[in-house]
């Protein structure tokens, strides 16, 4: 598998009970993320589960959940819960 696919390759799921409790509390926790997300993402639809991934810094124990859909991009706007606190675009 190359390195491109792998990144891609989610690691899990979670329900949108979980998706949103872990954002809120990412928010609550980490100054300006709620700006970042106002600036950068927009809505997501209605959905049961979405993906997570694998954060792709190195040395990161972090998964990514959505927190929406990039404004700019054709992308799921995405969230690391772990000690690098990146966001990316998936």
């Amino acid at each position: 598998m190359t390195s491109n696919v792998g990144q891609n390759y989610p690691y899990t799921s979670e329900t949108e009970a979980e998706r949103a409790a872990c954002l809120d509390q990412l928010v609550r926790e980490r100054d300006g993320l709620a700006d970042v997300l106002k600036a950068e993402a927009t809505p997501l639809d209605a959905s049961d589960r979405w993906w997570v991934w694998k954060c792709p810094t190195p040395g990161c124990p972090g998964l990514l959940h959505v927190a929406g859909y990039a404004a700019e991009k054709h992308a799921l706007f995405v969230v690391c819960d772990g000690t690098c606190q990146k966001t990316f675009l998936r």
